[in-house]
């Protein structure tokens, strides 16, 4: 009756119901004859992990050991107990510990990892797969290519047949369809890795990047000597991105389209961090070891002890750090908790709850709305199910809005692919290191080479994207300079040239890898895949293989076992860390296609890419910043201009303004503004308050939504936002007894008499009074992300500071430290404090267009500097940049207050002396006795120390033009002429380098002495700072052939 129907028995002291539960199983066992199985609770392995298991259930309660009420296991009897230790539990039972080797030998679970389970496409009768596929490519081959040559036909005919024989057929018509869905649906999306190296997925409007200009490899992609299946991730705008999911599941059924699930491990710093909160101790002591564990991805503790000697000497000489990295040791690398992968999607031919577990997704699972698989990525790939990257990418959404505010505002239609490529506004928007909302391009490391590399062509964007990355970040010197004509690409051998040339003899991309593999060892193209790919793990046994293989092969080639080994020894390093070309080309497209908006259509584009980060203060207020620095002003929310996104106005002058969005207030959200901006839109603009709570509904609006309203400033036009505060109270009894009337249809007594009558408003009466700017400031601050009204007042006050100011806290960095910069903005905070040694120093915080910067206020400047510090003061201020612990500072060396006179003055100065030339105070001809060309030292013309501050303008950082403190010097260099012209050019060259290191205010005068006589030369156009450091770095420089002296020009 019952069949393979068991009783089971556990036996676990510290569950107090077990027993009676034991003995009710044991009564039903006896009435209905029914065999037993005895079971463990089993949470861990061995006996001994006991106390690792309190650990795991702390992290995931948030408590701690001390916390006598939290949740715990209070015995050590739930680990894998062996069969003695069963039986001891069960000796009136024995059966029901043998019955458990029965069960499992009923249990019989084969999977079939041979077979591919990729969904059949509905083919029009009569035809196959692969001939309805080949149909399509050469229709878009004729659409999309109709000039194409020989070589062309033989691609596309070559990846058909690799296609076929592989039997990925229906995967591509699967991919197809979706594309074609997206763009009917016009979703914009963008195909990334190697999948852009297929010329069949270009010619099937998958792609739009032709593989065959840019020399992508096939067979990186997909070849018959790796038969996996080959990776077609798509991304797609991450507004729309449900859609593209749903049309699956329409097409294929619900059953077989399912999301795939991710697990979070516990890594080496993290598991710290988790033991430390479980174990009690100070926040203060678990953050000083876990940063002794170095940054490297992937790094276990055992790792970090051998890379850090004063991690493994806490360990040894703090009892308290040994437990903590001894039970994190016990922890590390277990699964922490899972979520949905935020791209992955299966979709199989026959029901995935015939071949892997599923489970719904987690309310607290913002990645998905659908069923997930329980196994992670390479259990899915490894049963033969076809997965598919789904991401939703926010620059895609940043780009189709973008598209769609150009068309309403100037009326310009357009797609992406009719963007030309070699538009000279975007290289030039590149080349100035403007980069907010780039795709790929953010991050001042990136910016800095970008700006130093001057892209012009997309292939420089592609490679950028490729070197920017440990590893390859090391070469980005050699690409740039040779790119620039500054150093010749090296080629050990004629064949390199061809591979490498483009990419300066650096090697940057797989495909090359490959390439070097079939020209210097005969490999194909397939096995020289195959070979990256195991080379790419440093497995000494492979790498020994590999590299005997390709000197064996180069030597039958022809060439010299030598030069084999070079190139072997040049290829080594690069197989791990070479770039894919392909994903290269297609993220540097995308990087073009917003870097193309950015330039040519500013406000649509930063409008689209405000809207995209709200939500995300951080990211909105550099946004703003980057919208100041463009001279598109950016207005505070108001309540009947603007909207609950940021949206367009017009100025006066017709030029564009972009306006707050309501919706990215703090506390405020789209629910509540919605029915408001409905009804302005029907009655226009707002008088009053009063006339809103007629027309408007303003149920939806809570208290502290209208106070967020009014101190974010979208209240202005009705009067001061203290005032209009004092009244929220009043505002809301008349929204809500306004509304009642309304639903009654019955407004007031005066609609009785029709419209002869206008209908009288209730009166709401403001107090008097003024909100200081300080409190407004401050309210925005915490509603908006910055104070927008003092970034404005600033920006109209600082538009006249010279280019060589600083007004922009992004325009600091820390590889600024050391260096001097001068910089304006207003005084927000001031305090004291003393040095160890008791002396008195000031850190002021000074308020700059897009955040603040501490001024430490050293002893010996006090005194000079003495009243100037105040709040909402305006200075200027030059000194040195300190970075201590990730944060930037400033040591203050000079300070005045600030006003634009002195600037325009001072910058007016500047003009003069940058317009001069050398004055040469010899008769004798301007080049030295072997014809050595006097130095062309120009002005600086690089990002923060070196020059522009991203307002436009070009040039060093000087102190103050009218300082009081610096005393005048001047640097004085002595150079003797060599017998070699390219010795001394090379010299110069190398000064000229490191004098732009040292920008200040210091003079600098050269003597070149040949032939007898004495070349000297005054540089007024050239500034230094005449420092210790600089002299000497100049003296090791020009060791017997010169020497240095610094003097003072002070009266």
């Amino acid at each position: 009756m019952f069949d393979d129907y068991y009783l089971e028995f556990m036996e676990h002291g510290d569950v107090p119901e077990l027993p009676a539960i034991n003995q009710g199983l044991m009564q039903l066992r006896s009435e209905l004859d029914l065999p037993v199985v005895a079971t463990n609770d089993s949470h861990y392995v061995l006996k001994e992990a006991a106390h690792l298991q309190d650990i795991v259930i702390c992290i995931h309660t948030n408590t701690n050991i001390n916390d006598a009420k939290r949740m715990r296991m209070e015995e050590s009897s739930y680990y894998l107990k062996s069969p003695e230790e069963m039986m001891a539990l069960y000796p009136h039972m024995p059966e029901a510990v043998t019955n458990t080797q029965v069960v499992a030998d009923m249990c019989e679970v084969e999977f079939d990892f041979t077979k591919q389970r990729l969904p059949e496409y509905a083919v029009p009768e009569g035809t196959t797969a692969t001939e309805f596929l080949a149909k399509l490519c050469w229709d878009g081959f004729k659409t999309l290519l109709p000039d194409a040559d020989q070589t062309y036909v033989e691609r596309l005919k070559y990846e058909l047949e690799v296609i076929k024989q592989t039997k990925f057929d229906n995967y591509f018509l699967v991919v197809w369809d979706i594309s074609k869905f997206v763009r009917l649906r016009d979703i914009f999306f963008a195909v990334r890795g190697s999948a852009a190296a297929s010329l069949v997925l270009y010619c099937l409007g998958v792609t739009d990047v032709d593989p065959m200009p840019y020399t992508l490899v096939f067979e990186r992609f997909l070849n018959l000597e790796r038969k996996e299946m080959p990776d077609i991730d798509m991304d797609f705008q991450d507004d729309r991105r449900e859609e593209v999911i749903n049309y699956c599941i329409d097409k294929y059924g619900r059953e077989h389209v399912a999301q795939i699930i991710t697990f979070g491990t516990m890594g080496a710093k993290g598991v710290l961090r988790d033991v430390g909160r479980a174990l009690a101790m100070p926040y203060g002591d678990v953050d000083q070891v876990a940063r002794m564990i170095p940054t490297k991805l992937g790094i276990t503790l055992n790792e970090a002890k051998e890379l850090n000697p004063e991690f493994q000497q806490a360990i040894d000489t703090d009892e308290a750090v040994k437990k903590l990295v001894e039970t994190a040791e016990g922890l590390e690398g277990l699964i922490r908790h899972s979520s949905t992968h935020a791209a992955a999607v299966v979709i199989s031919e026959e029901p995935l709850t015939d071949i892997v577990p599923l489970q719904r997704p987690s309310k607290n699972d913002e990645n998905s709305m659908f069923t997930t698989t329980q196994y992670a990525m390479d259990p899915v790939a490894a049963l033969g199910l076809l997965k598919m990257d789904f991401l939703g990418l926010v620059n895609l959404t940043v780009l189709a809005k973008a598209r769609d505010l150009i068309a309403e505002n100037q009326g310009i239609t357009f797609n992406l692919n009719d963007i030309p490529l070699d538009d000279s506004n975007t290289y030039d928007l590149l080349a100035r290191g403007e980069t907010v909302g780039v795709f790929q391009m953010e991050g001042g490391g990136m910016t800095r080479n970008l700006k130093e590399l001057k892209p012009t062509s997309l292939g420089d964007v592609a490679a950028m994207i490729a070197l920017y990355r440990p590893g390859p970040m090391e070469h980005i010197g050699t690409f740039i300079d040779a790119k620039h004509g500054r150093t010749a690409p090296s080629y050990p051998h004629p064949a390199l040239e061809e591979i490498l040339e483009e990419t300066y003899g650096v090697i940057v991309y797989q495909d090359q890898v490959l390439h070097l593999f079939r020209t210097f060892a005969g490999y194909s193209l397939g096995e020289a895949d195959i070979v990256r790919k195991a080379m790419g793990k440093k497995i000494p046994a492979i790498m020994a293989q590999e590299k005997e293989k390709f000197l064996s092969g180069g030597t039958k080639l022809g060439f010299d076992r030598e030069l084999a080994e070079q190139i072997f020894t040049l290829i080594e390093p690069f197989a791990g860390y070479a770039f894919n070309k392909a994903h290269s080309i297609s993220y540097g497209l995308i990087t073009y296609w917003t870097a193309y908006l950015k330039a040519n259509y500013p406000a649509e584009y930063m409008v689209a890419l405000l809207n995209a980060y709200m939500g995300n203060p951080e990211r909105t207020v550099s946004a703003v910043v980057d919208c100041q620095r463009m001279n598109i002003p950016v207005k505070l929310p108001n309540i009947n201009t603007g909207g609950t996104d940021f949206t367009i106005a017009k100025q006066e002058d017709g030029s564009p303004v972009i306006v707050f969005g309501m919706a990215a207030i703090k506390g405020v959200g789209v629910g509540a503004i919605a029915p408001i901006l409905e009804a302005r839109e029907k009655e226009g603009p707002f008088e009053s308050f009063e006339q809103m709570c007629r027309v408007a509904d303003m149920s939806g609006l809570k208290k502290n939504n209208l106070e967020s309203l009014i101190k974010a400033g979208a209240f202005d036009d009705f009067g001061d936002r203290g005032s209009l505060l004092s009244v929220t109270e009043r505002i809301l009894s008349l929204a809500h007894s306004e509304a009642g009337l309304r639903e009654s249809d019955q407004t007031s007594m005066f609609d009785l008499f029709g419209d002869s009558v206008p209908t009288p408003l209730a009166n709401i009466t403001l107090p008097e009074g003024k909100t200081s700017e300080r409190e407004t400031e401050e309210w925005e601050r915490e509603l908006l992300g910055l104070s927008l009204s003092g970034v404005n007042h600033l920006a109209n006050v600082l538009s006249s500071a010279g280019s060589d100011t600083i007004v922009f806290k992004n325009d600091i960095g820390p590889h600024q430290a050391g260096k001097k910069v001068s910089i304006v903005g207003q005084v927000s905070t001031v305090i004291q404090r003393f040095t160890r040694k008791n002396k008195p120093f000031q850190i002021a915080t000074v308020s700059l267009m897009d955040g603040t910067i501490d001024v430490f206020v050293w002893e010996d400047k006090m005194e000079a500097t003495k009243g100037l510090w105040e709040e909402g003061k305006l200075v200027a201020v030059a000194g040195t940049i300190r970075v201590r612990d990730d944060e930037i500072s400033m040591s203050c060396q000079d300070a005045e207050e600030y006003s634009p006179e002195i600037i325009e003055k001072a910058a007016s100065t500047n003009s003069n002396e940058a317009n001069e030339t050398p004055v040469i105070e010899s008769s004798q001809p301007e080049t030295n006795g072997t014809g050595t060309p006097q130095p062309d030292i120009k002005p600086p013309t690089e990002n923060g120390v070196n020059g522009s501050n991203g307002n436009g303008g070009s040039g060093g950082v000087p102190s103050l033009a009218h300082s009081k403190l610096a005393v005048p010097q001047r640097l004085n260099l002595r150079i003797v002429e060599s017998d070699s012209v390219a010795d001394d050019q090379l010299m110069l060259d190398d000064i000229k380098r490191l004098l732009l290191e040292f920008v200040g205010e210091d003079e600098v005068s050269l003597e070149i002495a040949a032939q007898g006589q004495v070349f000297r030369l005054e540089w007024s156009m050239v500034k230094v700072d005449a420092s210790e450091d600089l002299t000497v770095r100049l003296q090791d420089l020009l060791g017997d052939s010169g020497d240095v002296t610094v003097e003072s020009l002070a009266n």
